[in-house]
Parts: C-alpha cells; structure tokens; sequence
C-alpha cells in the first residue's frame, strides 16, 4: 500500500510545477517507475483519482512508465541491463560486482499543462 504515499507525492509534485507554470488546467503526468523500487503501476493507476481529486490534476491523465534496471559493472566501468539471459552478470567482462544506476526511483518525468 506504499503505492498511496508515491502517488500522494507525484500528485504534489506536479501540483507545485502546475502553480509555478501558472497553468489553467493539466493535461497529463507521466511517473517513472523503476522495476526494482517495488511500486506497482496497478495500484498508482489505481489511487491516482482519490489522489487528484479536487485539485488540478483531477482530469489529468496519469501514465505510468516502467523503467528497467541498468547497472555500472565496478569492474570495467561498463553499463548494461542484468538479465536471467546473462545470469545478471556484466556482459562485456563477466563481472559479478555492479550497482544499479537506474530502474529503483519513482520519479515525475513531465506534466502537461494549458495555460490558455
């Protein structure tokens, strides 16, 4: 049930970006959710209308984006996407030694407004 506070945020968060923009209706949110932050796109869609409502973001559209885990192998400074394919070892050098670099955030990547 995390998925409430994320959404509530997002929710905020393009609030906020509405105001500064001075905007007169949105349109549109997009979050990115990355594959290991644990947070289910199901349950964001899900909350988002009693999140939004009576603010303006109650008409907006919510998308929700996935975004896969890329890591840094430490071993030879190379970035790539772990899979079971490739036993979520490094596929240039074999290594066993990363961190992810991308796919463990939830994050508002953009806001569609109308300021007319």
């Amino acid at each position: 049930m995390h998925e409430m506070s994320y959404i509530s945020r997002m929710v905020a968060l393009a609030i906020d970006v509405a105001k500064e923009n001075n905007a007169k209706s949105v349109k549109s949110i997009v979050v990115q959710i990355g594959k290991t932050s644990g947070v289910m796109p199901y349950y964001m869609y899900k909350y988002y209308p009693e999140a939004a409502k009576g603010t303006i973001l109650e008409d907006a559209e919510l998308v929700c984006e996935e975004v896969p885990v890329k890591a840094l192998c430490e071993e030879c400074g190379s970035e790539y996407y772990p899979s079971s394919e490739n036993r979520y070892l490094c596929t240039a050098c074999g290594g066993r030694k990363a961190h992810i670099i991308e796919g463990k955030g939830v994050t508002l990547k953009n806001i569609v407004i109308e300021d007319i």
